[in-house]
């Protein structure tokens, strides 16, 4: 193509432009050879003559098409050239925030100057075992690159990361071990990555400084080797540090600082244990103000001091180790303060011997004061002859001491990173490993000298490494694809090396000058000028003979010689370190101790192998002054050899930072500066190299999909693609060394593709032009069309109108003659109604007078006959009432005569004994039955405290009145003992009539208290409600201000909870998970020990528990009571101690026992103690004359006796309790069910009866010790008559508790009753009347007991009624502050607070009621299953006896009779021996196949548990269900391990697992789960065991299983989704292919094609679907199932689509559209779109529509921003900023519409998180689905071997 073709009219180029470097203008007109200038205009429309130079012919640079602008990899450019390179930067930087660009083999990383979220760990797992090439450019990536071919290619690799300080050197490397950290983590729990991570910080403190152009700029070069095992996982690692920049400590530019750690040291100084640093703020400090401020924006030093002793501690350096480090950093800062002062004469100075400041420095190192002070200003002197001291002057003093402190830095520096590479070092084996090379970029100042010379040195050497690593990739690609190939000339920096360290180089005379005692920098400045002047890479300044310039690769640099040689030799007195060697502090000195040899510059001899061996390369120590000490350049020089030698043995990648402004701004971007440092970096150079070569590279199957446009359609009838790309090449571009055919590719010459571009545009233009030319005539035709036809139809329409109207006028006329006739014809019929009704009205009115008349004479008839009616009843009344008068007198005289006569005898009568002995009987009844009353009444009020006491204190009074009587009555028999008798009843009477009226009064004053109370508490509740209304009305305002809002928060709230409820079971399951990751760690752990430990000793024995077990260990189960404390020690010494000890259920439950009988303990002491206090009251207040006192030490004896035999008694009914429960559960398992059931019934029979036999015993014994007890008391009292009586005949009611002084008290009464009997048989001969007068005073006696033990009671109850009282009043004081204090608040703020005490109110009742539905539920459970044992129990009893029966009937037979067994149903349990447990599990889940259950009933092993399970639950064998459910969840988790891969095994245990558990809880008779049960399922039900705890283990146990399902579908699924819903074409011929660049060409990528299409993930979930429904897994399952997939499938296809560039177009989004759509049609027809699946794909969803949508205008913005609802703002702006257009018609997102969309996406309160987590799981939920099918209707296949199982 010739140049005229090229340089045509809209062509568009770059110019030179002294601001922006390359300016872009398009040609006005073609350019023909031999024209002088280009006619330009400007992108701001500026017309410009461009002048070209026609001797040189150098035409300005072409412009590439915008469809390849913003590419990832530069070298997918057409045209390579510094321009395009800088406006491809620029355009990715500034519009689409893209700081990472690939340039060949070259990451280019500009620094932001601002946080970006692209360094999470999400993302570090999409990088994660993707190829190169395949997602955007990130330093993750080459982490990933070099991670692979480690791995692949078993070859140590590089990561080379420069650029000029400011440019993110160290971030990046950071940010790369970090990935290696994450990707490679350690397998051990060393913790290894966490180690080298934290050896950042502490390097950053003592490395870092803030510069003029960083504020954390790294002053030395490090090289971090990371090494790996066999299995690629971090052992150890190793770092080699360069260079570093001494001079800092003592000085500091202006804006400038020294190394971090000085600055954090002084800001923690306040801290306690550093006071001893004596240290203040940086400020007072000189060696840490010289650069004015101290502090950097943004950063906080006590924070970052904080992390570095953080790292100093995980690094293992001890504390004291550390304040050692601390103390030396302190003291230099101490000596850079000290002051000087300089003497008259000038050749001398001193220092203060009272100078804090050298104090403090000799205290932190531990030396001499007066050593240091007087070494300090003088210096010793060595001659041949002898040794003197001479002075120094001011200067040289401060030399001196400057170079101490470096001096003293750099050792220290030297230590910490010697330590951290123990800290890094392993004694395991290095396979591999990977270095980071973090060092300075090419540097040129105003002012160069030594360092900015090492520094530009080591930057040649890696230009050349980087040169020759280039040249030979590029030679290897032309080999590979059989290119001839040709020697492309690129740089040699050769030259300009041997320069610098060639013999006699510029190295060489510097080391020279300084061995010569009195070498100067003019006089080696003098021997460059001398010895290189003819050098070509060697210049001398016109203005100056102490500089020279060396012509380096980036750009010439001008050095000042002056320092050179002083910083060359680094000299520090050997006086000044032999005092610093003598410290008392270890750590000082052994730093300056020069015990080892220096390490010598090795070079790889034949031996050596690519695994370079790594030492440190820090400086060697001062060896003694005899020997030669080697300089600093010499040191550098040696180390940069080992270091290359280092590189050159491993595979490099490079990482070039470039640092975008000066002034730190975020996302601006100079071009002068960039332009700088890409020449100095080697990018440009790799463009050079590319573009010498062919840069451009296609494979066939892309270049034939982009250019078959251009292709002949007889061509494209050839299958051949390779020739049919020939042919077309062969006829568009006719040089032939414009392009080459590889054995892959086809390499094209630079500029090529973009005219192929211009070609393809060309004719798309082409046929567009013909398809709007035939759009716009066929637009034409049918607007002529539409035309006509609109005026056919006017006309149409205007006719029809017309002849309308006529018609309308004809039906008017009609209508108008109808009309009248109706009209007409109403008039007549009105005029004959009017007369016909007026006769009507006429007839009505003469018919009704001549009723009337008839009506009023026939009432006038009938009021006279009810007249004559009424009168003559009124007479007969009359004559009635007269004879009953009469009657009724006559009566009344013969009744009151006949009275008369029946008074006189009862007069008679009333005089007998007999009458007196009825009445006193009548009287005695009268009491018993009033006293019953006033109990009743006392029943109803029980609150009569004052009237009982009063009526306590009245018959006391009455007793001792009625024994003064009887003595009386003793000492006077002959009086009238009748009349007494009469008086005293009536006495009685009159009392009790008193007692009555007292206690209505009492009732009287309780009911008018009882009433006030209620009064006032209506009024207060009244007042209440008042408030409540006024509260109510406030709200309701309030309410219906904020409806909506109310609505709104409420809704956010249900979403909230729910959101919530959903967290917590998601923590839950991933707990679950972790911990089956641990147990899987543990196992692992263990095997990796077995194998280790192959030598004979001590091993671990061989568990039958597996690590699995730890989910079910031994859950307690028992057939009583879950919280009883004998079962549950039963349950101890039955399982034994060491199993017992892992039921932690069993040991809680013990725990809670143990503290409710502390409690009750406690409680019983208290009340034993108050009634100790009680007794002793009593005993005080009682006279010491009464009769019936008992003795303290009696009273203490009997306590003692009764309170041992309690004791003893308990103790052995515990005993015999214990003996029986192990008794029956012997008997149980050493019998069978049938022969045993008797034995163990008979058994407990014995033993009960034994137990009350026992306790009537004790009470007996207890009522005789009771007696001798009063016996005793009375003979100590001198009573004579020992009275002999029956205990259980003298007290009533013995068998009741009865305390003992009520007991003595009662007996002694009836001693005393029983002696005065004998005196009453002289009232009367049958002694009727004192019998009677003794039962009546016992009945007072009793009443008397009865009403102090209510008034007891009565106190009680009102001193609780009191408390109750007054906690009433103190709730009501704090509801009135309460309520005052709302009252000041806000209505919004009332309402809250309202709502906050009801909240807390109702929360406190419902935790009340929810404990008392607790316990009654608990007692209920108690209850329900004692009375199963009980039945089944009688059952096995009255079995066993009509079994016993029927054999003795049996045995009286005379002859043997044949008895036929009668067959008995199946009752679908399964009996097995103990023995055959092992072989249970073995055969139904070791070995088990799912294969061979196939056309059997789904889930049969699970069946097939449940139903042995049964058995041992009939049996009562908790052993037995115990030792098989353990098994079978062991078995299963063995089973699941060893196929940790495989879906089918693992679906079908999942299937099992949640059959077993919908078993375990439809049989378990809880009446919850039995809702859908049958009558036959309702039999099979667990009749003893409670197996609550093993349905939560198998619970967990099934949340393992799906989470295992869920992994290993996702590693099927997920090599597939990229290929098939990003890459693969599912609607052929849409989408385009782009030109790629280098990166295509990744070495890491794998050979042959990996497509996937969509096809093949539905037949894949297809097999899934199938696999899950065949083994019966629960629907509901198998939805949420589908659910996790889609959400994984939507979480790494958006993931992608967010991290590359290159499928961000619309034809993508066209077809993940249809790829979505056929997903979802997928889950219609299986049914499963109800799962939530599509829901999981939303953001998929939006990406694809956002991807098609319009993005010019506001209404698109808007349109975007609604639509986009579950993309993040961040995601949204990735999207657009990734957007790339596949043609030219397409247009890029502006700048301007993003930022659009951000304004208007503000509000949005979006995570920070860009990519969704694709290893998140949705909380899996087991509903449950009880099985229809009844235990007997299993059948057991003979495949299974399970013959030993027994049916039942």
């Amino acid at each position: 193509m010739s140049v005229g073709e090229l340089y045509s009219q809209c062509t568009r180029v770059w110019i030179p432009d002294p601001d922006e470097v390359w300016r872009s203008a398009e040609l006005t007109k073609d350019y023909k050879e031999g024209d002088k200038s280009l006619q330009l205009r400007l992108e701001d429309e500026t017309i410009l003559e461009y002048p070209i130079d026609v001797q040189r012919n150098q035409l300005p640079f072409l412009r590439n098409p915008d469809i390849l602008v913003g590419e990832n990899d530069l070298t997918a450019l057409s045209y390579l050239h510094e321009p395009a390179v800088l406006h491809n930067l620029k355009v990715r930087f500034l519009e689409s925030n893209h700081i990472y660009t690939y340039c060949g083999i070259v990451l280019v990383a500009i620094n932001p100057y601002e946080q970006l979220p692209i360094y999470g760990q999400d993302v570090i797992y999409a990088y994660s075992g993707q190829n190169m090439g395949d997602m955007d450019p990130h330093i993750f990536a080459v982490a990933e690159e070099a991670y692979k071919q480690m791995a692949r290619d078993e070859k140590n690799q590089s990561i080379i990361v420069s650029g000029e300080s400011g440019a993110g050197k160290t971030v990046s490397a950071k940010y790369a071990m970090r990935y290696f950290a994450t990707v490679g983590g350690s397998a051990s729990e060393t913790n290894i990555e966490e180690k080298v991570l934290a050896s950042s910080p502490i390097m950053e403190a003592i490395g870092n400084a803030k510069t003029t152009r960083n504020d954390n700029s790294s002053r030395f070069g490090k090289y971090i080797q990371i090494g790996f095992d066999k299995r690629y996982h971090i052992i150890g690692a190793n770092m080699r540090t360069y260079l570093l920049e001494k001079s800092r400590v003592v000085f500091q530019a202006d804006d400038e600082r020294n190394y971090h750690i000085f600055y954090q040291l002084c800001a923690a100084s306040r801290l306690p244990e550093f006071k001893e640093l004596a240290l203040t703020s940086a400020e007072d400090f000189f060696y840490t103000s010289q650069g004015g401020d101290t502090s950097i924006e943004g950063v906080d030093d006590a924070e970052d001091f904080e992390k570095t002793r953080q790292a100093f501690t995980l690094l293992g350096v001890k504390e004291s180790h550390q304040m050692s480090i601390f103390k030396i950093i302190a003291s230099i800062l101490h000596l850079g303060s000290v002051a000087i002062q300089a003497e008259r004469d000038g050749d001398s100075c001193s220092i203060s011997p009272q100078d804090v400041y050298l104090s403090n420095f000799c205290r932190l190192l531990g030396v001499e004061h007066s050593q240091m002070e007087h070494w300090l200003c003088h210096r010793k002197l060595v001659t041949t002859s002898e040794t003197y001291v001479k002075t120094m002057s001011l200067q040289q003093v401060i030399n001196a001491r400057n170079a101490l402190a470096k001096h003293i830095y750099a050792q220290l520096f030297g230590w910490i990173v010697e330590h951290i590479n123990k800290a890094l070092h392993t004694s395991l084996k290095q396979h591999s490993f990977i270095g980071v090379l973090d060092i300075y970029g090419f540097e040129t100042f105003e002012v160069n000298s030594f360092e900015q010379f090492c520094i530009n040195y080591a930057n040649e050497k890696l230009q050349q490494q980087f040169n020759s690593h280039v040249f030979k990739l590029e030679q290897e690609e032309y080999m590979k694809e059989q290119i001839p190939w040709t020697l492309i000339d690129f740089y040699d920096n050769q030259p300009c090396i041997d320069l610098i360290e060639a013999k006699l180089g510029i190295l060489d005379l510097l080391d020279e000058e300084c061995k010569v005692p009195k070498g100067t920098d003019q006089n080696w400045a003098q021997k460059l000028y001398d010895r290189h002047s003819s050098s070509q890479h060697f210049q001398k300044p016109r203005m100056s003979n102490t500089a020279f310039i060396i012509v380096h690769f980036a750009d010439k640099v001008e050095y000042l010689s002056d320092g050179f040689l002083e910083k060359n030799r680094d000299t520090v007195y050997e006086e000044q370190i032999n005092i610093l060697k003598a410290s008392k502090f270890p750590l000082v000195a052994d730093l300056f101790h020069d015990d080892k040899d220096p390490v010598p510059a090795t070079t790889p001899g034949k031996g050596s192998s690519s695994k370079i061996s790594v030492r440190s390369a820090r400086p060697p120590m001062k060896v003694s002054n005899k020997e030669h000490k080697k300089t600093v350049g010499h040191q550098f020089r040696t180390s940069l050899h080992l270091l290359m030698e280092t590189l050159n043995a491993t595979t490099p990648h490079y990482v070039r930072c470039i640092k975008p402004n000066d002034e730190k701004l975020p996302f601006h971007f100079d071009p002068k500066r960039a332009v700088q440092q890409l020449r100095a970096c080697g990018v440009l150079e790799t463009i050079r190299i590319s573009a010498a070569g062919y840069p451009s590279r296609w494979a066939y199957h892309d270049f034939f999909n982009r250019y078959r446009v251009l292709v002949k359609k007889r061509e494209l009838a050839n299958t051949d693609k390779k020739a049919i790309c020939r042919s077309v090449l062969e006829n568009l571009i006719k040089d032939p060394d414009k392009f080459q055919f590889g054995r892959t590719k086809i390499f094209f010459r630079a500029g090529q593709v973009a005219y192929l571009e211009k070609l393809r545009a060309d004719k798309f233009r082409t046929a567009t032009i013909m398809i709007q030319k035939t759009v716009r005539g066929w637009l034409q035709k049918v607007k002529y069309r539409r035309l006509k036809g609109a005026t056919l139809t006017l006309q149409r329409y205007c006719r029809g109108h017309l002849a309308r109207r006529l018609a309308e006028h004809l039906r008017r006329i009609r209508a108008a003659v109808v009309l009248q006739k109706h009209y007409r014809m109403q008039r007549a019929r009105q005029a004959y109604q009017r007369v016909r009704r007026a006769a009507v009205v006429i007839q009505a009115f003469t018919r009704a007078m001549f009723v009337r008349r008839t009506y009023r004479q026939v009432l006038m008839e009938h009021k006279a006959t009810t007249i004559q009616k009424h009168v003559r009843g009124w007479m007969a009344r009359r004559r009635f009432q007269r004879l009953r008068d009469a009657a009724i007198v006559i009566q009344c005289a013969f009744r009151m005569l006949k009275a008369r006569r029946e008074l006189k005898a009862l007069r008679i009568e009333a005089r007998s004994a007999e009458h007196l002995k009825r009445l006193n009987v009548g009287m005695e009844n009268k009491v018993v039955q009033l006293q019953r009353k006033i109990d009743e009444q006392n029943k109803e009020f029980k609150t009569l405290s004052e009237q009982l006491s009063v009526t306590t204190s009245t018959y006391t009074m009455e007793v001792e009145r009625l024994k003064k009587e009887l003595v009386h009555y003793q000492q006077s028999p002959g009086e009238d003992t009748s009349l007494r008798l009469q008086e005293e009843v009536e006495s009685l009477r009159t009392e009790l009539q008193r007692a009555h009226s007292e206690r209505k009064i009492l009732e009287d004053a309780h009911s008018r208290e009882k009433d006030e109370l209620r009064k006032r508490v209506a009024d207060l509740e009244q007042e209440n409600a008042l408030l409540k209304d006024e509260k109510e009305q406030l709200n309701n305002q309030i309410l219906c201000q904020s409806k909506d809002e109310f609505a709104q928060n409420s809704v956010k709230e249900n979403l909230l909870m729910k959101k919530e409820l959903e967290e917590e079971r998601s923590r839950y399951q991933n707990l679950v998970k972790e911990y089956s990751q641990l147990e899987q760690r543990y196992d692992n752990l263990r095997d990796e020990m077995t194998i280790i430990k192959q030598t004979p000793g001590h091993r671990r024995n061989p568990s039958n528990q597996s690590s699995l077990e730890s989910d079910s260990n031994y859950p307690s189960i028992s057939t009583s009571e879950i919280g009883d404390t004998e079962d549950a020690l039963q349950q101890v010494e039955e399982i034994g101690l060491e199993k017992a000890a892992m039921d932690m259920t069993v040991f809680l439950k013990l725990q809670k026992r143990v503290r409710e009988l502390e409690q009750e303990r406690k409680k019983l002491q208290v009340q034993l103690e108050k009634r100790e206090q009680q007794d002793s009251k009593k005993v005080q207040a009682e006279p010491p004359q009464t009769d019936i006192d008992l003795d303290p030490d009696a009273d203490l004896a009997y306590n003692s006796l009764k309170r041992q035999e309690l004791e003893s008694e308990n103790k052995k009914l515990k005993n015999d309790l214990n003996e029986l429960r192990k008794a029956v559960a012997d008997q149980a398992t050493q019998n069978n069910s049938s022969h045993g059931s008797p034995d163990s019934y008979s058994l407990l029979l014995n033993q009960l009866k034994l137990a009350h036999e026992e306790l009537e015993v004790r009470k007996e014994e207890v009522l005789i010790l009771r007696t001798q007890i009063v016996s005793a008391d009375q003979r100590r009292l001198g009573r004579n008559a020992e009275p002999n009586i029956n205990a259980r005949s003298s007290w009533p009611n013995s068998e009741k508790h009865v305390d003992q002084e009520d007991a003595i008290e009662a007996y002694h009464g009836v001693c005393q009753t029983n002696s005065k009997t004998e005196d009453w048989g002289y009232l009367n001969e049958d002694g009727e009347l004192g019998l009677a007068y003794q039962g009546l005073k016992q009945v007072a006696r009793l009443l008397e007991a009865q009403l102090q033990a209510q008034s007891l009671e009565h106190e009680e109850e009102v001193e609780h009624l009191k408390a109750q009282l007054e906690a009433l009043k103190e709730e009501m004081d704090k509801q009135q502050q309460t309520f005052c204090q709302t009252l000041l608040l806000s209505p919004e703020a009332q309402v809250e607070f309202g709502v906050q005490q009801e909240m807390s109110r109702l929360t406190n009742e419902n935790l009340d009621l929810k404990e008392l539905v607790e316990k009654l539920e608990k007692n209920e459970r108690k209850l329900k299953k004692q009375l199963k044992i009980y039945m089944k129990k009688a059952q096995d009893l009255e079995a066993a006896q009509a079994l016993a029966q029927s054999e003795r009937k049996r045995h009286e037979l005379n002859r043997q009779v044949t008895v036929q067994r009668k067959e008995k149903d199946f009752q679908g349990m399964l009996e097995y021996h103990k023995e055959d447990e092992a072989l249970l599990i073995r055969n139904l889940v070791t070995d088990l196949k799912p294969q061979m259950l196939s056309g059997t009933v789904p889930c049969l092993p699970a069946y097939i548990l449940y139903m042995c399970i049964r058995h041992a639950d009939y049996t009562n064998d908790d052993l037995k269900v115990h030792s098989l459910l353990t098994s079978t969840i062991n078995g299963i988790k063995k089973v699941l391990k060893k196929h940790n891969d495989d879906f089918e095994m693992t679906s079908f245990w999942l299937s099992n697992t949640c059959r077993l558990l919908h078993c375990l809880k439809q049989y378990s008779g809880d009446e919850g789960f039995m809702t859908q049960n049958t009558a036959k399922q309702n039999e099979h039900c667990l009749k003893n065991f409670d197996l609550t705890e093993y349905r939560q283990v198998l619970s967990d146990l099934s949340i393992q299983i799906y989470q295992q399902l869920i992994k290993i579908a996702e590693g099927v699924l997920q090599p597939m989704i990229v290929s098939a819903m990003l890459e693969n074409e599912s609607i052929q011929g849409l989408s385009g292919v782009k030109p790629t660049g280098y990166r295509k060409r990744s070495s890491s990528m794998a050979d042959g094609d990996n497509s996937y299409c969509l096809e093949a993930i539905i037949r894949q979930m297809n097999a899934f679907h199938t696999v899950m429904c065949d083994q019966g897994l629960d629907p509901e399952i198998i939805l949420q199932v589908f659910k996790q997939l889609f959400y994984m499938i939507n979480a790494v296809t958006l993931n992608n689509l967010l991290l590359r560039k290159d499928v961000c177009s619309w034809s993508t989004g066209m077809q993940l559209r249809y790829n979505i759509s056929q997903l979802e049609e997928w889950l219609r027809g299986r049914n499963l779109h109800q799962s939530g699946a599509v829901q999981t794909m939303e953001p998929l969803i939006q990406a694809a529509q956002l991807l098609q949508l319009k993005k010019k205008t506001q209404e698109d913005a808007e349109a975007i921003c609604s639509l986009c609802t579950s993309l993040s703002t961040q995601q949204i702006v990735k999207i657009l900023n990734l957007y790339t257009p596949l043609n030219e018609f397409e247009e890029r997102v502006t700048v301007a519409f993003i930022r659009t969309i951000q304004a208007q996406l503000q509000e949005r309160n979006d995570p920070q998180q860009l990519l969704l987590d694709a290893k998140h799981m949705f909380p899996v939920l087991f509903p449950f689905n009880p099985s229809s099918l009844t235990m007997d209707s299993i059948h057991i296949p003979a495949c299974l071997n399970l013959e030993f199982l027994n049916e039942v």
